[in-house]
């Protein structure tokens, strides 16, 4: 039997996307970004992903073809740090990453918390936060409640069609950055292309679904009496996050979420290379939004496709990202463990782990 010490290290990690044909999805993965797409409607791709529901397995290298799990399970806290010793004796990584293609409505709908989902769904909870990389003119989310309600109020206006007379919409701009903590009711409105990071769950209640069919001319289920559980009234007209400059580096940095699932940085490079150091305390996950750039790592290169994710094992050591001309990139890691084992965000939480306001 290989002990993990004796395991080759890694280097940088590419995975191979998992493609969703939900019936809102459309084609602008391919028409914007270049994918290369079967045919059909397009709805989400699972950039990197553990879920049971859509496995990423990697490209290139050593591991080409092994899952996600399996390079969990083989390296464990060295491949995911210090900070999710619980993903490895859950045997799950903690972060799920997605692009999503709006063509139509998503349903309205809500997450439940991790306490929630472990004890019905035998699931994580879901927190999500999303990066609006395209938007039509005009386009917008719902997210949270116009005015203070109750689930008596909600229940009446489901009942009465009048669900969106208590729902806030928010326009959604390229650039925008969103937090949507679980039981906040939300949905995405068509001409939106986002990428999300969120919980490795795939826990969804529907409370509607504009009343469409699926292929089969059947009502996608709804799950109201489970939405009405977790709803969070006390989301009440959020908003676009405001970035929190952060000083230090080469780059122009800012964060966007720091919540204790996940903690995302945008930067913007030019110049002088950036470095940093995956110092065994968890592992990071780097996309380029805009630009050229490239990982130079002791364990190998890799240069960043446009809109394409990379996974930086925990016990990388020391790299740094170069760009010969001006880069955006989202940078993602896990904070220290707040209350143990990620316990669901609560309204005092929220107020503190989103810079500015919601």
């Amino acid at each position: 039997m290989v002990t993990e010490s004796a395991l080759a290290p890694l280097g940088p990690l590419r995975f191979r996307p998992i493609l969703k044909d939900y019936i809102w999805g459309g084609r602008e993965l391919e028409r914007l970004l270049g994918r290369r797409l079967p045919g059909g409607t397009i709805a989400e791709s699972w950039e990197i992903s553990d879920h049971p529901n859509g496995e990423t397995p990697v490209v290139g290298g050593p591991w080409d073809g092994a899952t996600l799990r399996q390079l969990l399970n083989t390296y464990g806290t060295r491949l995911v740090g210090r900070r999710n010793q619980a993903a490895v004796d859950r045997e799950r990584f903690p972060l799920l990453i997605k692009l999503l293609d709006a063509d139509q409505w998503l349903s309205v709908q809500v997450h439940p918390d991790d306490d929630y989902a472990r004890s019905r769904e035998g699931d994580l909870g879901k927190t999500e936060m999303w990066v609006v990389l395209h938007a039509r003119p005009n386009a917008e989310i719902i997210l949270g409640f116009d005015r203070p309600a109750d689930a008596q109020e909600l229940r009446v206006a489901l009942n009465r069609g009048q669900l969106e007379s208590v729902l806030h919409r928010v326009p959604a701009r390229q650039g925008d950055v969103f937090f949507v903590p679980a039981g906040t009711i939300h949905a995405i409105g068509p001409g939106l292309v986002l990428a999300e990071i969120q919980q490795a769950s795939d826990v969804t209640y529907r409370l509607h679904d504009w009343g469409r069919k699926d292929t089969d001319g059947k009502s996608r289920p709804l799950h109201l009496e489970q939405a009405l559980e977790v709803a969070d009234f006390r989301s009440v007209r959020p908003g676009a996050i405001r970035p929190a400059p952060l000083a230090g580096g080469a780059a122009e940095r800012e964060l966007l979420v720091d919540c204790p699932y996940f903690r995302t940085e945008r930067l913007r490079l030019d110049g002088p290379a950036y470095q940093a150091d995956c110092d065994g305390a968890t592992f990071e996950i780097w996309a380029l939004l805009s630009g050229t750039a490239t990982i130079d790592s002791g364990r190998g290169s890799i240069d960043l496709e446009p809109v394409s994710w990379t996974l930086l094992p925990a016990d990388l050591g020391p790299f740094e990202v170069r760009s010969s001309a001006r880069a955006e990139l989202l940078r993602v890691s896990t904070p220290p463990g707040k209350k143990g084992d990620r316990h669901p965000i609560t309204a005092t939480e929220s107020e503190t782990c989103v810079p500015g306001a919601l």
